[in-house]
């Protein structure tokens, strides 16, 4: 069961707070699944996703991520990230596919791809970093988490104010505006034991990167 902010997605949205003092959108939606189909989704997802490390190129050498991927698409898009061609797969599973509709109810959005990220523990996480690479100018990126509550945080990148949020299991964050110019985000590591988590990023990829 999905519990909507509202009915009309597209007028009714003016309630939600932006996280952010300036330079950009963040809008926490909140928790919006009951927890037993978050469990189903995030069961579903752990199993049948195509999961690989992510790499990329550092000082001419490939390094591997503990951290797993998965990249799907309306089309099989291509584009270049720390020095590794990147190709999406077509959409498959029901789980998956339900998530996009949802989400584009829910945020009153279109998206063509999403990319999941598998942190299998509280020792992996990603650094400071903004979806710049494949953006259109005022993106839209809306963010589902599932599993493990996990810190997430947002640092400007003029001035180093930061902000930071704890995402819980069925929850969603959607990034709007100037936001990918200004700010930088990370998904922080701790050293308490939490378990799995997995995070879905649905946006728009542009046209000049379909393959």
């Amino acid at each position: 069961m999905w519990f909507s902010p509202n009915t009309d997605l597209f007028s009714d949205q003016a309630h939600l707070l932006n996280m952010l003092p300036k330079d950009g959108v963040l809008n926490d939606y909140g928790r919006v699944m009951a927890v037993d189909e978050a469990d189903s989704h995030f069961n579903e997802l752990m199993m049948a996703a195509a999961w690989q490390p992510d790499s990329a190129l550092l000082n001419g050498e490939l390094v591997r991520t503990v951290r797993e991927v998965a990249w799907y698409a309306d089309r099989p898009f291509r584009y270049v990230h720390s020095g590794i061609e990147r190709q999406a797969i077509r959409w498959q599973g029901s789980s998956l596919l339900r998530l996009k509709r949802r989400m584009e109810e829910l945020t009153g959005q279109r998206y063509n791809s999403c990319l999941l990220n598998l942190y299998h523990n509280a020792s992996q996480g990603i650094g400071w970093h903004a979806d710049v690479e494949a953006s259109e100018p005022n993106d839209v990126i809306a963010s589902l988490s599932l599993g493990a509550a996990r810190k997430f945080a947002l640092k400007h990148k003029a001035t180093g104010e930061l902000r930071e949020l704890t995402l819980e299991h069925g929850q969603v964050i959607v990034m709007r505006g100037e936001t990918q110019r200004h700010w930088l985000h990370s998904l922080l590591k701790t050293k308490q034991s939490v378990g799995s988590r997995i995070s879905l990023t649905f946006r728009c990829f542009p046209e000049q990167w379909r393959a």
